[in-house]
């Protein structure tokens, strides 16, 4: 009976002893585990381009220096603008003491009415047959991720041909919806132009049926668009190939003044029978960068087609974002809906992208009141925001070591960075590097 309480009081003894060295090797394991990051592992992400040129203006201390990456719109101060048709526009909706319940999931009804009206113009057939599908997107980048979604989605081909170059995010746009994109001769770098025969032949020799993406007015990040008769030509090589347009409209008015002649190319594809898709930006020609106002549309080929197109919308948005934000869009639809502030609107538009022309123009006036031996009459041929210099990378890197001059290092320039008290120091900076 003793032998058997001693032994029972040993395997109590040896199970406490063991248990009491478990307790004290699992917070040393917690630990251990605790100071090892879920996230450890994340590599660490290449910076935004844009992003890196803001930061290294910030940091430099010279007082004269000069930012010419960002895109927005700059008054001849330099200063952010605000359209005062934008604030009145502001003002009225604030009146109305509206609700901030959630818009439909395709938008504020009006907004998208009135902006596929500025895109397509009130007489378009398309329009006026219901043969368009719309809804509103967060700006341009939210129109373009849409539309690429529905292309993964639905379109027979999963290419996307885009040009070289352009605007750096669509492609990272394209390939995070599941497309491919391929590239076609765009810029022709040695005449600092577009490179139209290069453009024909490669559209001439991709697949038949295949989704093109087009810049419809200032293209990003050239300034070089095709003209009149060069989009009439582009859109019989459509027809030839069974290519599907796939419009980038973000500078409509602020291209050339103009909203009408800036829509040029997308409402004659329209009108020469394509289905075209177009992504529009309410950003730069309101003045709207932080609203997100966009609009995303499918031209098809029925009223019925559009019921249809419309069910498969709404469900790649709604686990997207459910719902676009509001605030923007009546700003927007109240401007377009007003013919007296769109009449505003209009005007402002047009000082905007004069004073981007007066820029180009000033600029290049400078350099050659310098001397230099380059032609620059790119400068003034170009249109929109963007400005692509010819300079090379090296030539950038002296700009912005030297003159605290800062640009992308494929010499594109924000001509709404340019204010007539430095494009003097500008010019001569740029004519320092390229003697």
């Amino acid at each position: 009976m003793i032998r058997s309480i001693t032994r029972t009081a040993l395997r109590t003894n040896v199970i406490r002893l063991a248990s009491s060295r478990v307790a004290l090797a699992t917070p040393r394991l917690a630990f251990s585990v605790a100071n090892k990051s879920t996230w450890a592992n994340v590599p660490q992400g290449p910076p935004d381009a844009i992003l890196g040129i803001t930061e290294a203006f910030k940091k430099d201390p010279f007082e004269k220096k000069i930012n010419l990456g960002v895109g927005a719109y700059r008054d001849d101060a330099g200063l952010p603008f605000v359209l005062p048709s934008v604030l009145d526009a502001e003002a009225r909706v604030a009146k109305k003491n509206l609700n901030k319940e959630y818009a439909g999931i395709t938008g504020v009804p009006d907004f998208t009415v009135a902006a596929a009206e500025l895109a397509y113009g009130a007489d378009s057939a398309a329009l006026l047959e219901n043969r368009v599908a719309t809804t509103q997107s967060i700006s341009g980048t939210g129109a373009l991720r849409i539309g690429a979604e529905f292309f993964a989605k639905f379109f027979p081909s999963k290419n996307i041909y885009l040009p070289t170059p352009t605007w750096a995010n669509h492609s990272a746009i394209f390939k995070a919806a599941g497309m491919t994109p391929v590239s076609y001769r765009y810029y022709d770098n040695k005449n600092i132009a577009l490179d139209f025969d290069g453009l024909v032949e490669d559209l001439r020799k991709a697949e038949d049926g295949s989704a093109v993406l087009l810049h419809a007015c200032a293209h990003n990040p050239t300034g070089v668009d095709p003209t009149p008769e060069q989009w009439r030509a582009l859109s019989n090589v459509f027809k030839e190939k069974g290519h599907f347009p796939f419009f980038d409209m973000a500078y409509q008015g602020f291209a050339s003044g103009d909203t009408n002649k800036d829509a040029y190319a997308v409402r004659y594809f329209v009108e020469q029978g394509h289905q075209i898709a177009l992504c529009q930006s309410f950003a730069k020609n309101m003045g709207l960068y932080g609203e997100r106002a966009g609009l995303f549309s499918l031209v098809t080929e029925s009223a019925e087609e559009v019921q249809r197109v419309d069910s498969q919308l709404k469900i790649i948005i709604r686990p997207l974002y459910s719902n676009p934000p509001i605030h923007g869009a009546r700003i927007a639809s109240e401007i377009l809906t007003d013919p007296t502030l769109k009449s505003q609107w209009l005007e402002e538009v047009k000082l905007m992208a004069n004073r981007i022309i007066s820029m180009r123009a000033l600029l290049k006036k400078n350099l050659e009141d310098l001397g230099s031996k380059h032609d620059w009459s790119h400068v003034t041929s170009q249109i929109g925001m963007f400005c692509y210099t010819g300079l090379t990378g090296e030539q950038v890197d002296r700009l912005a070591k030297e003159y605290s001059v800062y640009l992308t290092r494929n010499g594109r320039i924000s001509i709404a960075g340019i204010t007539s008290s430095n494009v003097g120091r500008l010019a001569e900076a740029i004519h320092a590097v390229t003697k």
